[in-house]
């Protein structure tokens, strides 16, 4: 794709911010601001990984999807504004994914190891594991908040932070899942998918591009229940005080 036909991709952010402006929404600063970030943080990193993949350092390797992971729980953790220690717990969810999705990937030879391949699978599924913890923990503040009388006379009748909590916790676990299920139920129907599309727009055989996909969908399944429950785990104690009473963020 040339530069100029590129350019006329902006055409698209136009017609938004128009319809921004008709319609009064006021979100023509944001899409501005969001289109520049955008452009400037992809082009940066088309560079960075062509540095990457082609001196294929593992220790770079190692750094950019350790700041991946970084950026991912720090933004997840914003769903749940006020409760502290949440980043360190969403990292190490995603890391825990990251880690056995890349274990069986490679360990299995599903796919070369090499950083072309490592590097865009381990972004999609770091990204669809910051997807399923910012909908954990809103779906959590949500039931919390809801449920805090149940939750308390649980408590005084001698219940522990987990049993108090566990119904919660089963609600928002089920619903962080619920989009990434039903992407799978739809999937090559309603959609077709970016990495399959992607690759097929380059060349590659649509039956390759189709494995590769399967691949990528299978791994997000896992990669979201892994990432759910782990996160439940780790910050169930987060919603309660030291005495034992429920904490209203």
């Amino acid at each position: 794709m040339s530069i100029i036909a590129l350019s006329f991709t902006l055409i698209f952010v136009m017609i938004t911010m128009l319809a921004s402006v008709w319609q009064k929404v006021g979100l023509e600063k944001e899409i501005a601001i969001g289109t520049i970030r955008s452009a400037i943080q992809l082009l940066l990193v088309g560079y960075v990984l062509q540095y990457v993949f082609n001196t294929e350092n593992p220790l770079l390797l190692l750094l950019i999807i350790s700041i991946m992971m970084l950026v991912a729980a720090y933004n997840a953790s914003k769903r749940a504004k006020g409760v502290r220690g949440m980043v360190w717990r969403i990292f190490v969810s995603i890391a825990l994914t990251e880690i056995l999705m890349m274990a069986l990937v490679l360990g299995l030879g599903i796919v070369e190891v090499s950083p072309r391949y490592i590097i865009p699978i381990s972004g999609m599924t770091i990204g669809n594991a910051m997807v399923v913890a910012g909908l954990f923990l809103n779906r959590m503040k949500e039931e919390v908040h809801t449920s805090r009388p149940e939750m308390e006379t649980l408590l005084s009748l001698g219940a522990t932070a987990k049993q108090a909590v566990h119904p919660q916790l089963k609600k928002a676990v089920k619903s962080s899942m619920i989009p990434t299920i039903d992407s799978m139920k739809t999937v090559g129907i309603v959609q077709l998918p970016g990495m399959m599309t992607g690759m097929i727009i380059a060349g590659a055989d649509p039956i390759e591009a189709v494995r590769y996909q399967i691949l990528i969908v299978f791994a997000f399944t896992s990669s979201a229940a892994i990432t759910a429950i782990t996160l439940s785990l780790l910050s169930y104690k987060l919603w309660f005080t030291d005495d034992l009473r429920v904490k209203d963020y």
